[in-house]
């Protein structure tokens, strides 16, 4: 029998495709909602299912930035066969996403049994939410905003890609949320941190979503579920990213840290009371 069903399914797809790329912790997210609908947050087909509807919100990412996937991998075919392509920005980032991937999957992969075990209550998910929150203030305070997408380096793709590893091993601290505050320290404006935060999510969110759904389908999850939660994402994320670059143009993410903190401390009341388990 499914660990989930259709219509849980499809509330956890709006979930993953509303927060996935919003500085406010998808995972968290999930399994807050997953713990106020009973469905147990350390089970392995739970697990396996957060990570293989992603794949929604990733395929969202893949149609909004098309043109600009096309063009880097463009770039980074040819520079394989041409030196003269070499010296061009798309082609040196096309390395830098796949190098910056490294260090997360290496993590990923050796952290597994922390991540689907102790890693994953709702304690460590409170307690990440307020974290991070400090964080991402303390980056957005930090940054001077002065760099764009054009401006960044090998460096940076490393360091704001082996970020990923913070959310990976506390969910609730937000992969979108580590990565765009370890960009705003490196002084990258806020829609640079932003897209960059994007592009280096597609490798790392979609090779999670491919290894965990064997594990879906093996722990217990029916195929239908599956396909109602990422397709449900694959919408509701392409949304999601058409209104976050618009609001990252203009604002800063003092809201997003506000929203963190609430939900944080109001997590950890429904724990502390027993209204929802860990």
């Amino acid at each position: 029998m499914s660990a989930i069903s259709i219509g849980q399914a499809a509330v956890l797809g709006v979930v993953e495709g509303v927060t996935e790329f919003l500085p406010i912790s998808s995972t968290g997210h999930l399994k807050i909602t997953e713990g106020l609908m009973g469905i147990p947050v350390d089970d392995k087909a739970v697990v396996a299912f957060s990570a293989v509807i992603q794949s929604g919100a990733i395929a969202a990412v893949l149609v909004y930035f098309f043109k600009d996937i096309v063009r880097i991998c463009k770039a980074w075919f040819t520079g394989l066969v041409n030196r003269e392509e070499r010296y061009h920005h798309d082609y040196k980032f096309g390395w830098w996403v796949i190098f910056a991937t490294i260090p997360i999957v290496i993590v990923g992969l050796a952290a597994k049994p922390l991540i689907e075990g102790p890693l994953a209550s709702l304690w460590v998910v409170a307690g990440s939410l307020i974290v991070g929150s400090g964080v991402m203030w303390a980056a957005d305070q930090m940054g001077r905003h002065k760099r764009g997408e054009d401006d960044t380096t090998f460096k940076d793709a490393m360091l704001v890609g082996s970020s990923q590893i913070l959310a990976l091993l506390f969910p609730g601290f937000s992969r979108s949320g580590a990565t765009m505050s370890t960009a705003l320290i490196l002084d990258l404006d806020r829609v640079a941190a932003t897209r960059l935060s994007f592009f280096l999510g597609i490798p790392a969110l979609t090779g999670a979503g491919l290894y965990e759904l064997k594990d879906a389908l093996g722990a217990g999850v029916d195929t239908a579920p599956l396909v109602v939660g990422t397709a449900v994402s694959f919408v509701v994320a392409y949304a999601s990213i058409a209104w976050l670059l618009k609001f990252v143009a203009k604002h800063s993410f003092n809201a997003f840290i506000v929203y963190r903190l609430v939900i944080g401390v109001l997590l950890f009341g429904l724990l502390g009371t027993n209204v929802i388990s860990a």
